[in-house]
């Protein structure tokens, strides 16, 4: 019966580090081809004017619309997205907002920015979007069929999700001011089976926080906020939803789903802030880089969460 001395336990032991090794070293590289990266900034409220009492400084829109998408080009993710409030809209508070009419020029100016990004990029609507527009001229202007709407990249899967309604189901149009959000029994459905038609690891994309109770109100901020949650949760897919709104970083796990708030492009006496994340489906990770003033997390998902 053949035994091991010392010296050839000791190989065996080297050749089981080295590989343990190599499989960390394999699992933990992004730039594999079975990862999936993507950029991603919020709340750019593109304009010609600053808003003194809310601290936005809009008059930088180009600088840092440009930074970001000078950053994605050198980088080169699989794609971009903005969770909405691509545009301020006309209300500026604490000045004045001038003619409602160039509204539209801005989103066209603000697009053309964006479009300098060499690949595929994707919209969110916000509620200041809908300020001055409605949702055919938002569709008409981003160059999306949909302001819901789902796609794959890779092993991941991306939903995208439109919460500007009123409570009674019908869309928000030309609102000039309005916060709170809602998801329509329609839209309800489809997120339902659209999460059914596929068994990937799935990320939700919306504008207003999906996890967030405003106690003035006495509710929570998208008000069929559970009706949404209990979906994603009974779906067992989704392991995260990235939002914008807050201008803030904030991370919270709920039923083992990610909710991730991600920092303003816009805000002043802040450096130009954006995030630049990586999915790797062998570790399960999802790898959130950020730039200037955003966070930086390392999140897991799937059975070891």
């Amino acid at each position: 019966m053949a035994r091991f001395g010392p010296k050839p336990l000791l190989l065996a032991m080297l050749v089981a580090v080295l590989l343990t090794g190599a499989c960390i070293a394999q699992s933990e590289d992004p730039n594999r081809a079975d990862t999936v990266r993507f950029g991603l900034f919020a709340d750019l409220h593109a304009h010609d004017t600053d808003s003194p009492l809310e601290g936005k400084w809009m008059t930088h829109t180009e600088e840092r619309l440009s930074k970001f998408i000078d950053a994605m080009n050198t980088w080169n993710p699989d794609f971009v997205i903005e969770l909405g409030d691509f545009i301020n809209g006309w209300v500026v508070l604490g000045e004045d907002p001038g003619p409602e009419e160039r509204i539209p020029e801005i989103f066209a100016w603000a697009e053309s920015l964006y479009a300098r990004f060499d690949g595929p990029r994707y919209h969110v609507i916000g509620n200041h979007d809908i300020y001055n527009l409605d949702k055919r001229e938002y569709r008409e202007m981003a160059g999306i069929e949909e302001t819901a709407y789902s796609f794959h990249v890779g092993t991941y899967h991306f939903v995208v999700l439109d919460v500007q309604f009123s409570t009674d189901g019908s869309d928000l149009a030309n609102t000039f001011t309005g916060v709170s959000g809602f998801v329509p029994e329609t839209e309800l459905a489809w997120l339902q089976s659209e999460l059914a038609s596929t068994d990937a690891p799935t990320i939700v994309f919306v504008h207003q926080m999906l996890d967030r109770y405003i106690e003035a109100w006495g509710r929570p901020l998208i008000a069929n906020q559970r009706a949404v949650q209990s979906i994603l949760e009974e779906d067992g897919d989704v392991i995260a939803v990235f939002q914008g709104h807050d201008h803030e970083n904030a991370h919270q796990s709920v039923a083992g789903i990610h909710y991730v708030t991600f920092e303003a492009l816009v805000d002043q006496d802040t450096p130009a802030s954006w995030a630049q994340v990586t999915l790797d489906p062998a570790s399960r990770s999802i790898r959130i880089d950020g730039v200037g003033d955003q966070t930086s997390w390392m999140l897991s998902y799937g059975a070891d969460h």
